[in-house]
């Protein structure tokens, strides 16, 4: 198994769910992950911002804001759009996945909540809709005001898992409060929730870096990092709080902090303008975390090869 940073486009298309986690963690903190909104209009007309976060040094797509039973990315007009995702993975050479909801209906809120489509919400017929159009892995988390509970991505999981099969690699966890009371800032976090998502059938648990929700700092995160590593599953450090809109140096204090704390995955998200981080963020972050070598040969690797 080659660990990710060596892959090819080539590389990608053979692998499980399963064998891009054994990638992901021969890498040693060294994976960028760069999530996007699909259906607002790209930064530049002339390619999607998919291509644009790749094309800046992520190794990992994620789509935001994805109705799998309206499968659309724009910027991108697909021969079907049962293959939108497919023909984004050959755009890019990237492996590609999807958040998806758990949202709980019975979520004490702590503000008003947004009302979310149903092709966005994690259930049985959104999953199985998930795996026909050909995502590399699945993010079970939630977008603010949406009301997603760590109870209701711990079933999710479990189901996610019926559906998808051993193989697939399924992220879970919050990157923020999601407007749900209890579960906000060093709240959203604890060892009875991490070792429900992981019994549940978690791979790579997703948690807030340190310095961007209130409370939680690289200590707590190493100390959480740390528990997720002993029980066999991988970390995903996050960027969920429109931080991927600040500035160089923030951005690397951060990254320094997620590496310290021992994040295998680093993650950047879509609000740096609205859909997408900065760009030059994303290059920035890759640099702090794994050099010039690594983030520009990412960068300039032919989906040919």
């Amino acid at each position: 198994m080659k660990r990710l940073l060596d892959c090819n486009a080539s590389d990608f298309i053979k692998m499980t769910g399963q064998d891009l986690k054994q990638s992901i963690k021969a890498s040693e903190g060294r994976t960028m992950l760069a999530e996007t909104m699909a259906t607002v209009p790209p930064l530049y007309p002339d390619v999607t911002n998919a291509e644009l976060t790749a094309s800046f040094g992520a190794d990992l797509l994620l789509f935001n804001v994805f109705d799998v039973f309206i499968p659309e990315v724009r910027g991108y007009t697909p021969s079907n759009p049962e293959q939108v995702i497919h023909e984004i993975k050959h755009l890019t050479g990237r492996p590609v996945g999807l958040n998806l909801e758990p949202v709980d209906l019975n979520a004490e809120q702590i503000e008003s909540l947004d009302t979310v489509d149903r092709g966005r919400i994690a259930s049985d017929e959104a999953f199985a809709q998930a795996k026909s159009l050909g995502f590399d892995f699945i993010c079970l988390t939630g977008n603010p005001k949406t009301g997603v509970t760590n109870a209701e991505i711990t079933n999710a999981i479990q189901r996610a898992r019926a559906v998808f099969g051993s193989d697939a690699l399924i992220i879970a966890g919050k990157m923020h409060g999601a407007g749900v009371a209890g579960e906000t800032g060093s709240g959203i976090i604890s060892e009875s929730a991490l070792d429900a998502f992981i019994d549940a059938g978690a791979d790579v648990i997703l948690m807030p870096s340190p310095g961007t929700v209130p409370g939680i700092t690289t200590e707590d995160a190493q100390k959480y990092v740390s528990y997720v590593h002993s029980k066999g599953a991988l970390a995903m450090l996050t960027i969920g709080t429109s931080q991927e809109g600040a500035d160089e140096s923030t951005i690397r204090q951060i990254a320094l902090a997620a590496k310290m704390a021992g994040a295998d995955i680093h993650h950047i998200g879509d609000a740096g303008f609205y859909g997408i981080a900065v760009p030059e963020n994303i290059m920035t972050y890759s640099t702090t975390i794994r050099g010039r070598r690594h983030t520009y040969v990412r960068m300039a690797r032919s989906i040919n090869r």
